[in-house]
Formats: C-alpha cells, structure tokens, sequence
C-alpha cells in the first residue's frame, strides 16, 4: 500500500476507503498532493438497474409516508368526534 521512496522521503499512499492517493513528506508529515480515485465507468445496463432500484425505493418510501399520514389523519379525526360528543354531552364545561 505504501510505496516509500528513498532519496526524498515521500510516501504513496492509497487510502482503503476512498482509493484516493496521498504524496506525504516523511520529515514534515504534511500532504504534498492528493489525486481522487478514478470513478469506473458503469455500462448502462448497470445504469438502469441501478435507476429502477432507485426508483422502486422512493416509491416505497413515498407509499409508506402515505399511509402513515392518512394513519394519522384518521386519529386526528377519531380524537376531534369524541371531543365533540364530550362537547355536546357538556362533560367538558368545568374543564380547562
């Protein structure tokens, strides 16, 4: 992974997570350079499934998000009937 240099004391170094390379001084332990990793070139059979994953997700999320509104909806409306039966029953007159 390292690739140490002799003469200069300049370490190569690929980082495991980003393949990105660093060029670091071995005295002064500061970076002289830093190149990103190249990005690998998906065909576009790849490009589509991964789309449809993409898409196939934010459609269940959306579907979910939907059902839990209504969901809730339908407790705010449960909550706001009783409430008014209280109310025109006059159980909540001496109530604050």
């Amino acid at each position: 992974m390292a690739e140490i240099k002799e003469d200069t004391h300049v370490y190569s170094i690929v980082c495991p997570c980003c393949e990105a390379t660093l060029w670091i001084d071995g005295e002064t332990k500061a970076v002289l350079r830093s190149e990103k990793a190249k990005k690998k070139k998906g065909s576009l059979d790849e490009l589509l499934v991964k789309e449809h994953k993409r898409q196939s997700e934010f459609d269940r999320k959306f579907d979910a998000t939907f059902e839990l509104q209504k969901e809730k909806h339908s407790k705010a409306d449960e909550l706001f009937k009783k409430a008014l039966e209280k109310a025109e029953k006059g159980e909540g007159d001496g109530e604050t």
